[in-house]
């Protein structure tokens, strides 16, 4: 599945609007990653695997 996640401050978090909080677990994975790296990501429900496909600002 290919999903668009956009990183926000905590204000702005919206999952409905893909929009992560940088300090939600998935935001704090995704920070700091580049363009084709897997983030592996501990969740309350397991580990989540992301693929990066594009990075955009």
């Amino acid at each position: 599945m290919e999903m668009n996640y956009t990183l926000v401050a905590d204000g702005e978090a919206n999952l409905a609007a893909g929009k992560i909080s940088v300090n939600s677990p998935i935001g704090k994975g995704l920070l700091g990653k580049s363009l084709g790296d897997i983030a592996e990501i501990q969740v309350p429900n397991g580990v989540l695997k992301f693929e990066i496909l594009e990075i955009s600002r």
